[in-house]
């Protein structure tokens, strides 16, 4: 098959999500002998502009590099040029995309859209951002030939408020810890000695609540705070407002840096409250970690009770867990073992490329197929509940 992937920052993933989801599914389709095509913002790679990555296409067209437009500009773009390409299927990502979505399907190609999460929600969007985003995930029910969603609480927003079904195909993530440590010994951390959160500096993912409660533990761990934001610097200047030498700001980590830091934390906090499958949340249980997540329905079902939950809006909470598994460092092993074994059952990459690929040839055949194809273990997660599992010891 011929397959594009649009409206990701591209290839190789140096971003979020979406770049890594491109990155993983492109590469693999690919060596399964598919033809397929990444389309790249040209800003992000003013240094790269290899035509072939790890056997994908890569394309890169230009964008408006602003807080409101990058994503839909480029989209845009994109999208007619895709249009006029001998493609079967063209895959869309992010409900900012909606509209574009009507573009090569006018042209007869098979269009899918992944559309995460509940982006509507974020508090980094202005009325507008709202507004076109809940646009979007209208027109995301009307214009594409499949709609795909990445767990199953938007599997299931999508039928209860549009009335229809989506695949659900999940987030992968890698299972393999790596054992080299050259990113910890450049910010001068040492392994199991730190506690670890991974997300943009947004205000739904709750960097400055993670500081905040941090600074109440008492412990000799430090705090490694990996991420920013580009359109958000005030924000970003509170977050960093700490006078407690134990914490970090480390900047964007990616690659073998990011892997470093998932693979030798001491525990990992997961604190985000919109979205679908959050890729850090995944990748971080993959790796064996010891997780803390913030009790939303998207991160308890990935989680499966194999996490520590807390509840972000309740002041002390997720100090009162920290300060409890430092206490008691013992039970971070047991969450450690149910968290790798939880992946490794329900997340990986293989598997999200083997979906990805029926949905793909479900589309070029003209017959899609939507519907829960895979499910969470959701025996396992009601009796590790029932059993008291999902709770710091």
């Amino acid at each position: 098959m011929r397959i594009a992937i649009l409206g990701t920052r591209g290839i190789p993933a140096n971003y979020g999500g979406f770049e890594t989801f491109a990155e993983e599914i492109s590469r693999r389709l690919a060596a399964r002998g598919h033809d397929v095509t990444v389309y790249c913002r040209s800003n992000r790679y003013p240094n790269d502009r290899a035509p072939v990555y790890r056997g994908v296409r890569r394309c890169l067209l230009p964008t408006l590099p602003l807080k409101y437009t990058d994503t839909v500009v480029h989209g845009f773009l994109s999208a007619w040029h895709a249009a006029f390409q001998p493609y079967d299927v063209v895959y869309f990502c992010n409900t900012a995309n909606g509209l574009w979505t009507l573009i090569p399907r006018l042209l007869g190609k098979g269009v899918a859209i992944n559309v995460d999460g509940l982006e509507w929600e974020r508090r980094k969007w202005n009325w507008f951002g709202r507004a076109w985003h809940r646009l979007g995930a209208k027109l995301c029910t009307l214009f594409p030939d499949a709609v795909v969603s990445d767990a199953r609480v938007i599997y299931d927003y999508y039928k209860k408020t549009f009335g229809i079904e989506s695949y659900l195909i999940p987030y992968g993530a890698p299972c393999e810890r790596v054992e080299t440590t050259a990113v910890l010994d450049r910010f001068g951390v040492k392994p199991r000695q730190y506690i670890l959160y991974v997300s943009r500096f947004e205000p739904e993912n709750n960097p400055d609540k993670v500081v905040r409660a941090f600074e109440q533990v008492r412990t000799q761990l430090k705090l490694v705070m990996v991420g920013d934001a580009p359109h958000a610097p005030e924000f970003v200047r509170s977050v960093k407002a700490t006078n407690d030498p134990r914490i970090l700001f480390t900047g964007y980590v990616f690659g073998s840096g990011y892997l470093e830091f998932q693979s030798h934390a001491f525990a990992y906090i997961q604190a985000t409250e919109v979205g679908g499958t959050h890729p850090a949340l995944i990748e971080s249980m993959g790796m064996g970690n010891c997780v803390l997540a913030n009790a939303t329905p998207e991160n308890l079902e990935v989680a499966g009770g194999a996490a520590i939950p807390f509840d972000a809006h309740q002041p002390g909470d997720l100090a009162a867990k920290l300060q409890q598994l430092v206490d008691h460092p013992e039970a971070a092993e047991e969450y450690r073992r149910r968290a790798a074994e939880r992946i490794k059952e329900c997340y990986s990459w293989d598997r999200v490329a083997d979906l990805t690929e029926e949905l793909c040839q479900d589309l070029m055949a003209g017959h899609p197929r939507p519907g829960p194809r895979w499910e969470p273990d959701t025996k396992r997660e009601a009796k590790e509940t029932a059993s008291g599992g999902s709770s710091a010891r």
